[in-house]
């Protein structure tokens, strides 16, 4: 597409600088609500839990909608959907500020900010390619990437000095400012217009929110002790099923489909596609366990958490940077195997530590190794699958990126977080039936308050619920308190570490599998 010399020369770098802008506010907004739990929790008087819900609830709305994001981009212009993407961040940012209860947090932040992130990934995306071409966009994507990994590194750390100075909310102010700056730059943009096919999918839209909103719905009720889970987890299954089988049909009928099933027929993207969401699940589990471990277990502030959290973050931006300036010495599959040892290897040696680590930074080594694997897995996975995948076509490929990122990301913050507090109850009340302090009506209580509500709580916290208590049954509680915590907090890692090995095995196919054709550029860290 040719371009005046303005448009060369004269906006590049401003408008390069504005989009990493809109990258890191997406990347940085959940860090900081994760370190930031246990001030949320007790500013607003709620529980870790429902907290931790609402994070994999932002998680889920994003995965669930984002390929209706991308084909709504298509149809009311890149430029307006990016626009209507920033505002939904910027509408839950200011949610955050201002709210009082969790309520108008979930509406906000988590189902418009989700709704906003949909629509913003693809359609940056495609902004990206229709402003810029051959090295001004590679560069342009390489640091909307690095805009990304910068985020994850500091995010922790920024959002844990914020919330223990000043406060959580002024953090989340801080990203509407952010905002407000990028899209007084708005008018940098020009809009790339969409030349394809424009009837709307409606069946497979719905199916595809059905199927990837079931089955995280599921677990986010079963976390919470609701009914019908097997029902909800059920029809997301079938949802994602009759979706497959919907995009398939409709190919062959040679009618508009929500996205082409074509895109599949490649043994890299469909490699590509599995080792992302297996990354994602690992990541989501260990950034809602160690979070609530540092803070309920531990009891950090938020900047204590943030420093301990440091040698994953800092460590995965690192060699995200190294090996992406080495990637051409070694076959992408090799890197991305490696990646995936490292992350499992990492991740196995979290679980014994978690019931004798004192203080956070006994956990720097396992940390740093599964922090090393993510930087490799992110220095490589999304060009790895994006690749294959012809010019025209990549906008709509990196909405399925997107989606199997962010749906991996739900699924492992929300089945983390289930399998943590499932457990918790089952040692709680196991070590409360074998107590011989409590009395056989104190242990009833004990199974009555969990099945009520399961919840990681701190012993200063649990000091108070048990006000007016006998020293005997006080010190009792807080004994089997603190012996329950960690085993459920090692049993939720086990799914994180599972994810990682079968991203292992699915890398040790992809070493079978042809190197992918050098890409254009166009396939950064956007996932």
């Amino acid at each position: 597409m040719a371009r005046d010399a303005e448009t060369a020369v004269g906006r590049p770098n401003r408008l390069a600088i504005l989009l990493s802008m809109a990258m890191f506010v997406l990347v940085v907004d959940t860090s900081l609500m994760n370190v930031s739990i246990s001030a949320v929790v007790r500013d607003l008087d709620t529980t870790a839990s429902r907290v931790q819900s609402a994070i994999a609830l932002e998680a889920l709305v994003s995965a669930a909608f984002i390929l209706i994001g991308g084909k709504v981009g298509d149809l009311i212009g890149r430029k307006r959907a990016y626009v209507l993407g920033l505002l939904g961040y910027a509408v839950g940012a200011l949610a955050m500020t201002v709210s009082h209860s969790l309520a108008p947090i979930v509406v906000c932040w988590a189902l418009i900010g989700g709704i906003g992130a949909s629509l913003l990934l693809p359609a940056m995306q495609s902004l990206i390619h229709g402003n810029f071409e051959g090295r001004a966009q590679t560069k342009v994507y390489a640091m909307v990437g690095a805009a990304a990994a910068i985020a994850a590194a500091v995010g922790p750390l920024l959002g844990g000095f914020i919330t223990t100075f000043l406060s959580w909310r002024v953090g989340f102010a801080l990203e509407a400012v952010i905002i407000a700056v990028v899209l007084s730059g708005i008018g940098l943009i020009q809009n790339v217009e969409y030349t394809g096919p424009r009837q709307i999918d409606l069946v497979g839209a719905v199916l595809s929110v059905v199927g990837m909103g079931g089955v995280v719905l599921g677990i986010l009720v079963w976390q919470e002790g609701g009914d019908r889970v097997f029902a909800l987890i059920g029809l997301g299954l079938v949802a994602l099923a009759g979706l497959a089988y919907w995009l398939v049909r409709r190919k062959r009928a040679n009618r508009p489909a929500l996205l082409d099933p074509a895109l599949f027929d490649s043994g890299l993207f469909r490699a590509g596609i599995t080792g992302q969401l297996l990354q994602q699940i690992t990541l989501g589990g260990i950034m809602i366990a160690l979070p609530i471990y540092l803070q309920m277990v531990l009891e950090y502030n938020a900047l204590q958490a943030g420093l301990s959290l440091a040698p994953l973050s800092l460590t995965m931006f690192a060699v995200a940077l190294l090996a992406g300036r080495r990637a051409g010495k070694r076959r992408p599959a090799v890197i991305i195997r490696t990646g995936f040892l490292l992350l499992s290897l990492g991740t196995a040696a979290l679980i014994p530590l978690v019931p004798l680590a004192g203080f956070g930074w006994q956990l720097l080594i396992p940390l740093a190794v599964a922090g090393a694997g993510l930087g490799l897995l992110v220095s490589q996975l999304n060009n790895y699958t994006l690749s294959p995948v012809e010019e025209e076509r990549v906008s709509e490929a990196a909405a399925v990126n997107s989606a199997g990122g962010s749906f991996g990301l739900s699924f492992g913050l929300a089945f983390a977080g289930a399998i943590m507090l499932a457990t918790l109850s089952l040692s709680f009340t196991t070590l409360a039936d074998r107590s011989t302090v409590l009395d056989p009506g104190e242990k009833q209580e004990v199974a009555h308050a969990l099945e009520q509500n399961a919840e990681v709580m701190t012993n200063e916290h649990l000091d108070t619920l048990l006000e007016g208590r006998s020293p005997e049954v006080h010190d009792e509680i807080i004994r089997i308190n603190t012996e329950a915590r960690p085993v459920a907090l090692q049993t939720a890692l086990i799914i994180p570490l599972l994810a990682a090995l079968l991203g292992l095995l699915n890398a040790l196919r992809m070493t079978r599998l042809p190197d992918p054709r050098p890409s254009s550029g166009d396939s950064n860290l956007l996932g």
